[in-house]
C-alpha cells in the first residue's frame, strides 16, 4: 500500500510498504480522509520534535524514523483483531491518536491527556491517517454518527481539540470571547464557543479568508490586527474586556494581545503550541486578577471517546460545521506539493487540506 512516511526535516516520501498482520486488540481502517495538521507543518518544517528523532525510538511504542505522518484522519473499519469487541467491520470510524503508558502519575490521576509518554497515532506510532489503510488500538477508534460523510471524521481532532480548550477555560453561557488566529483551531473554538453559549465572539486573524470563514462559523466580530488595534476595538465593545480570550497562534503578539483583551479577573486559555519564549508583565496578571491556563489536546485513554463523542454529535445536529474550514481535497500522491508546501505558504488562503488516499 502507499504511505507518506516522514524521514526528517522538509522530507517527506510517499512510498509503497508491505501492510503487517493486526494484533488481537487492533483494527484495520480503510482512510477516507486524512488532515494536514500545524502539528504536522511544525515537524516539516523544524522537526523532528513530537516525532522519535533521528537517533532514538520512541519510548511507548520503539518507533523510529521514518514515521508514517497522519493523526487527523477517518475511514471504514476492515479487519479487526481477534480480541476486538467493540467494533465491527464496515463500521465508519474516526481516531483518536492519543496511546498512552498507564503508569505515570498522571495516568493514575486520570489525566490520560498529560502523560508523560505519550505516543500519538500518525506521529510516533507504526501507523498514520496519510497511507491508504491504518491500523490502530481498537481502543481509539470512535464510530460515527450515519448523519455526516466519514470524511468529516478527519475533523473530529480539531474540533476535539476546541472543545477540551473551551472546557478548560470555565466559559459560561453569556460570556464575551474573544479567539486569537482563526486556523483549524481557532475556527474550532469559535465554534466550540458558540455552542457553550457565547454571545460575543471576538476573531483577531490577519488572513482575509481565514476572517471570512470565522465569521460564517459563527464569530461576531472579526479584526485585522495588521490595520485595526484589535485590543483597544475588543476592550471599547465590551467595557473593558472580553470573559474569556483563547490564544490559538503561538507567538508573542497574540499572547500579549489575549491578555490585554481580557477584563479584570478574566481568563485566558493558551492553545497555541510553541517552542519560543513570549514575554510577559506580571502586574497584567496579579493587580487585575487574571488567571491563564493550558490547553493540550484532548481526553484520552479510558476517556478517548468523550470529547471526540461529542463532536461526533455535534457533527450530527448541526451545531459544528467542518465544510467551510475545508479548503482543499488532494490525493495522497500530490501530499507534498500541494499539501505541505502550499500550508508553508505564508500567502496561503487554505485552512485545512483533506488527503483522500
Amino acid at each position: 500500500m502507499r504511505v507518506a512516511n516522514y524521514y526528517g526535516r522538509e522530507d517527506l516520501r510517499v512510498e509503497s510498504v508491505e501492510e503487517r498482520a493486526l494484533a488481537a486488540d487492533e483494527v484495520r481502517i480503510d482512510v477516507e480522509a486524512c488532515g494536514i495538521c500545524g502539528t504536522d507543518i511544525h515537524e516539516y518544517t523544524a522537526g523532528p520534535d513530537l516525532t522519535p528523532s533521528a537517533d532514538a525510538e520512541h519510548p511507548l511504542t520503539g518507533v523510529g524514523l521514518p514515521v508514517p505522518l497522519g493523526h487527523e484522519f477517518s475511514g471504514i473499519v476492515t479487519e479487526v483483531g481477534t480480541d476486538v469487541t467493540s467494533v465491527t467491520e464496515g463500521t465508519a470510524v474516526t481516531v483518536n491518536p492519543a496511546i498512552v503508558c498507564g503508569d505515570c502519575r498522571y495516568c493514575a490521576e486520570g489525566r490520560y491527556n498529560l502523560c508523560e509518554s505519550v505516543a500519538n497515532v500518525g506521529l510516533s506510532a507504526d501507523s498514520g491517517g496519510f497511507s491508504e489503510r491504518a491500523v490502530v488500538p481498537a481502543a481509539n477508534v470512535v464510530s460515527l454518527p450515519e448523519e455526516i460523510p466519514v470524511a468529516y471524521g478527519a475533523l473530529v481532532e480539531p474540533f476535539a481539540v476546541g472543545v477540551h480548550a473551551t472546557r478548560r477555560s470555565g466559559l459560561e453561557a453569556g460570556d464575551a470571547v474573544a479567539v486569537f488566529g482563526s486556523g483549524p483551531i481557532g475556527l474550532a473554538i469559535v465554534q466550540a464557543a458558540k455552542a457553550a453559549g457565547a454571545t460575543e465572539i471576538f476573531v483577531s486573524e490577519p488572513r482575509t479568508t481565514r476572517r471570512e470563514i470565522a465569521a460564517e462559523v459563527g464569530a461576531t466580530t472579526t479584526l485585522d490586527p495588521t490595520s485595526t488595534d484589535a485590543v483597544k476595538a475588543i476592550t471599547d465593545a465590551t467595557d473593558g474586556g472580553v470573559d474569556v480570550a483563547f490564544e490559538a497562534v503561538g507567538i508573542e503578539p497574540t499572547f500579549t494581545a489575549a491578555i490585554e483583551s481580557t477584563k479584570r479577573g478574566g481568563q485566558i486559555t493558551a492553545v497555541g503550541i510553541s517552542n519560543s519564549d513570549v514575554g510577559l508583565t506580571p502586574n497584567d496578571l496579579v493587580v487585575v486578577e487574571r488567571t491563564i491556563n493550558g490547553s493540550n489536546g484532548y481526553l484520552s485513554g479510558p476517556l478517548a471517546d468523550r470529547e471526540f463523542r461529542m463532536v461526533t454529535r455535534f457533527l450530527a445536529d448541526g451545531r459544528f460545521d467542518p465544510e467551510p474550514m475545508i479548503t482543499a481535497r488532494i490525493d495522497l500522491e500530490d501530499i507534498v506539493e500541494d499539501g505541505f508546501e502550499d500550508l508553508v505558504d505564508p500567502e496561503s488562503d487554505h485552512v485545512k487540506v483533506l488527503v483522500e488516499p
